[in-house]
């Protein structure tokens, strides 16, 4: 299954279909629909279109909503008419509506202007054009909305490939973070039984600590530094929610919730082995594993 960007774009057209007797009116009649999608914690639409063609609205709705889960995903609608579709041939019976209408206003004001031409023309286009382009509209947007969705599963391609190059990376510098604590711990050892030897030599009681007893003290306190320090547990956590993060990528579906938890997890193990290092190694990875959750987590974010 994919794996979703809920950042992308698409835009189709459609032309009205040509009425049984009414040709002229549907002719160069036909409708653009844009989508534009971010990303979202939620689905949340908004729609843009002309008033003739607001009924549509609900069925829109219930379009995107079958087909996507989150982002905040603007439609927009706009119609387009030539010029024989922007002034209709009048029906005979709109003509002799029009007539009637006209002739009982002068009846009552005599004084009453007859109608242009152009008012005429205005008046005979009524709503035929937009019953027409419902169609058109419906049709545009269910080839819309499939470009779309082709649009985010090509950016989520990109954004996997993203993510499966950081996790590769993180498992390297987990690799590396693995061996120095035994280093830094022997490191501290021998430290400890250096300040030992010079804290006994000041005070003038070397001879009454004997070697043996000098390197156990020694060998106690890097015991408990060693437990300080330990990030064994963090680097086995750590690996653990890499491998969930790369079997859920592998998997695809909505996933963006379920991975924005797992990078907060890897945020947490980062911060816990930069509190524990004392080393400047260890921190140093700390500081570059943090750099890669929060590189990973801004993409993550778009994952519908």
């Amino acid at each position: 299954m994919a794996v979703y960007s809920m950042t992308g774009y698409a835009s189709a057209s459609s032309q009205a279909q040509v009425s049984p007797g009414d040709e002229a009116p549907a002719r160069g009649a036909g409708v653009t629909v844009e989508l534009r999608s971010v990303n979202s914690r939620f689905l949340d639409l908004a729609f843009r279109m002309p008033d003739e063609l607001r009924a549509l609205e609900p069925s829109l709705r219930e379009l995107l909503t079958a087909r996507l889960r989150r982002g905040k995903i603007e439609l927009r609608l706009n119609t387009q008419r030539d010029a024989d579709a922007a002034w209709p041939q009048p029906q005979p019976d709109q003509l002799n509506r029009l007539a009637r209408l006209e002739s009982t206003v002068q009846g009552w004001l005599p004084k009453a202007q007859p109608l242009s031409v152009h008012e005429a023309l205005q008046w005979c286009k009524g709503n035929a054009a937009a019953e027409r382009l419902d169609e058109a509209a419906l049709a545009a947007a269910r080839t819309c909305v499939e470009g779309l969705i082709e649009a985010r599963a090509r950016e989520g391609e990109r954004l996997v490939a993203i993510l499966m190059e950081r996790i590769v990376k993180l498992r390297e510098l987990a690799a590396q973070a693995a061996p120095l604590v035994p280093q830094v711990v022997q490191r501290q050892q021998e430290r400890f039984l250096e300040r030992w030897q010079q804290a006994l030599e000041a005070a003038g009681a070397a001879q009454s600590m004997s070697a043996d007893a000098l390197r156990e003290r020694a060998l106690s306190e890097a015991a408990a530094y060693a437990l300080r320090i330990d990030v064994a547990e963090e680097l086995s956590r750590l690996s653990a929610h890499l491998d969930e993060i790369e079997r859920l990528l592998r998997a695809g579906g909505e996933i963006g919730k379920r991975l924005d938890f797992l990078i907060q997890e890897l945020h947490r193990e980062a911060n816990t082995l930069g509190s524990k290092a004392s080393a400047l190694e260890l921190t140093q990875i700390s500081v570059e594993m943090k750099v890669l959750v929060e590189q990973m987590r801004e993409q993550v974010q778009n994952i519908e």
